[in-house]
Formats: C-alpha cells, sequence, structure tokens
C-alpha cells in the first residue's frame, strides 16, 4: 500500500515515503455515469467549482475499502467541508451483471449518502491513469481544489492515510 501527493516536475519517484505520480494536470475524464440514486451525472461537471475528495474501486474488494474512507473523512472536523464521491469503475464487469453490482452496492450504501455514489460503465482507462491504478484490489483517493488541481493522492486504507489526506489541506 502506498500513498502519493503530486508535486509540479515530478517523474514517478519515491521520496521519503511519498510516491510522486506522473499525473500532474490531468484532467477528470468527463465520463457520463449514473448515481446510485438512478440520476445520470457527469463527475468532472459536478464537482467543477468545489474542492472534492474522490474514493473509487476498480474491482469488488478495492470497491469494498471505499465505505472505510468514506466514513473516516466524515468522521474528521478537519475535513467537514470537502464534499466526498465515491466512485465505482465497473465497466470491466460483463454488461449483463452490472444491473446486479449496482443493486447490491445500493443495499450497501444510506440513501442520504446515493446521490454521490457514482457508477462508471465507461473510459476504463482513462479514469485507471487519472486514479494511476496500479493494483485492482485497493481503493484509489484523489483530493483536488476548486480547480480540479490535484492536491493529493493515494491508495490503500484510510487508517493508514487519511491523515495524510487531512493535511494535504494545509
Amino acid at each position: 500500500m502506498g500513498s502519493g501527493r503530486s508535486a509540479p516536475g515530478c517523474a514517478a519517484l519515491i521520496v521519503a515515503g511519498f510516491l510522486c505520480l506522473p499525473a500532474i494536470g490531468q484532467e477528470m475524464p468527463k465520463t457520463a455515469g449514473e448515481t446510485l440514486s438512478g440520476k445520470p451525472v457527469v463527475l468532472a461537471d459536478e464537482v467543477r467549482g468545489r474542492p472534492a475528495v474522490l474514493v473509487a474501486g476498480f474491482s469488488r474488494q478495492g470497491g469494498n475499502s471505499t465505505g472505510a474512507w468514506v466514513k473516516s473523512i466524515h468522521a474528521d472536523p478537519a475535513l467537514s467541508g470537502v464534499t466526498v464521491y465515491q466512485v465505482a469503475q465497473i465497466g470491466g464487469a460483463p454488461s449483463f451483471i452490472r444491473g446486479m453490482i449496482k443493486s447490491g452496492m445500493r443495499k450497501g450504501v444510506p440513501t442520504a449518502e446515493q446521490d454521490r455514489f457514482v457508477v462508471l460503465t465507461e473510459d476504463d482507462k482513462p479514469w485507471r491513469s487519472y486514479f494511476a491504478v496500479g493494483d485492482d484490489q485497493v481503493s484509489y483517493v484523489v483530493m483536488i481544489d476548486a480547480a480540479g488541481k490535484v492536491l493529493w493522492r493515494g491508495h490503500g486504507a484510510a487508517a493508514e492515510l487519511e491523515p495524510q489526506l487531512k493535511g494535504a489541506l494545509h
């Protein structure tokens, strides 16, 4: 498990425990998706103009740990002003079982949070690039500012990395 912090001019260097990723300035894909509540959404448009944290899963196991991230972020007063979105990229799943996958996710997510849970079925490669996915089995987190600039990027367990996410606010 690791974490990353983006910095200008960085080219995939590991320095003092931080992985510097080459996705600086990369724009969020403008993929149409759907919230668990059934509303069509383009996440890039939804977050425009406000800081946000995106917590994504690219497999069942990776997706299972996104809930812990959301709970951790919501429980931290320092992150109370940040909007949090869960993202599930299920484009790799056969289309005939995607409905069952969404239904299972819907049952596990409180109704009040379903408008902030986006299911994507297209543009798998651009989203993997945006989150710098290397291991499908863990969750990925990106914090952006109101202009869409990546402030922090990491992957792994919330318990280990949430303090670093919080530190990116300062």
